[in-house]
């Protein structure tokens, strides 16, 4: 997505969108109508937005490079040195202003992961905890009704071209707290629209080196009770080799102590770890006696995250959801992986960022 909103070519900004959209310039549609829905906004818009993303995919699969550079650049492997915010539980983390390329790529090659700490503000935490909860009981709703799912609103099922299918996706996030944010249009934009204020999006598409995409069943609204857990893993285990990523990991709740948080092995790893033994629950899971023993004396933590705290890292880095008895909050967060389009996995459904 442009950080910088393009100048409308006629007097009536939605006829502009549909020029370009007739001219096949999707990705001008959405800049065009992004800006647009910023000050007029509405909830066809935000449907409408999520339909020209995914149209946007191709256009942006042309225009990538012809020759993507070296991964992982070669000045990411460098630490954070001066620019990063000591912490007590060893994550590394920069004043969120100065979150660029160079910040993402450092801490994510270097240090295994980067956080901001209280990048999002107060309001935009409590309008992103409130979209959620309205998406959350839409989907209730229209899953106890009879007849035809919504077609706008807080939850309106996404529709993708074909030859892309849906299959059990939903279910898988429901099953684990989830709601796919491809299917909550409001939320999805207040997202995006944030990340790019706050200079996320330009980091991540200067560290990448490509205008990003997102993927349908790798962007996801979470709403996780007490009782949730889910073994250690990397998500490159599920992604595939080859892949050019970053998630943004943002925590709507404070969480940690209280509420789930996140378990982390707070160093870089390059590989992916073996899977299915040393007594892991599931087949794709890493069992503890592997994480411990890659862990080192850097050890596991389980960080305090404040609401607003943004944690970023890649498809390398080993990680758990939190849990313990005491914890009486549910959390509230927002997982979104962007790819590079030159790498974008098999097999996913995509929505041009």
């Amino acid at each position: 997505m442009s950080s910088s909103e393009p100048t409308p070519t006629t007097a009536d900004p939605l006829a502009a969108v549909d020029a370009a959209v007739a001219d096949g310039r999707f990705l001008d549609a959405v800049d065009a109508l992004h800006a647009h829905n910023r000050r007029h906004r509405s909830p066809e818009n935000d449907q409408r937005l999520v339909e020209l993303r995914h149209r946007a995919f191709d256009e942006l699969v042309a225009v990538r490079p012809a020759e993507p550079g070296p991964w992982p650049p070669a000045w990411s492997r460098q630490p954070l040195g001066s620019r990063q915010v000591p912490r007590a539980d060893g994550l590394a983390a920069v004043v969120p202003g100065e979150v660029d390329a160079d910040a993402v790529g450092r801490g994510i090659q270097s240090h295994g992961c980067l956080l901001l700490p209280g990048l999002v503000g107060p309001a935009k935490v409590a309008a992103l905890r409130t979209g959620i909860d309205e998406a959350f009981a839409a989907r209730e709703a229209a899953d106890a009704a009879e007849g035809p799912k919504p077609t706008v609103g807080p939850y309106a099922p996404f529709r993708p071209a074909p030859p892309h299918r849906i299959g059990p996706k939903r279910i898988w996030a429901a099953d684990t707290g989830g709601l796919l944010a491809f299917d909550a249009p409001g939320v999805l934009f207040d997202l995006l629209d944030t990340l790019d204020e706050l200079g996320v999006l330009a980091a991540i598409h200067g560290y990448l080196g490509e205008r990003p995409a997102l993927s349908f069943n790798k962007c996801t609204l979470r709403r996780v009770d007490v009782d949730s857990g889910t073994d250690w893993h990397q998500d490159g285990a599920f992604l595939g080799e080859g892949i050019r990523t970053v998630n943004v990991w943002m925590a709507l709740t404070d969480c940690g102590i209280d509420a789930p948080g996140l378990d982390v092995v707070p160093r870089r790893i390059d590989h992916l770890l073996p899977t299915g033994t040393d007594g892991s629950f599931f087949d794709w899971s890493i069992g503890d006696g592997a994480v411990q023993r890659e862990a080192g004396a850097d050890g596991v933590v389980r960080p305090s995250f404040r609401a607003g705290d943004v944690l970023l890292f890649d498809d390398r880095f080993v990680h758990r959801t939190a849990v313990h008895p005491e914890m009486t909050i549910a959390r509230h967060a927002i997982e979104s992986w962007f790819f590079a389009p030159s790498a974008y996995p098999d097999g996913r459904i995509p929505l041009a960022v």
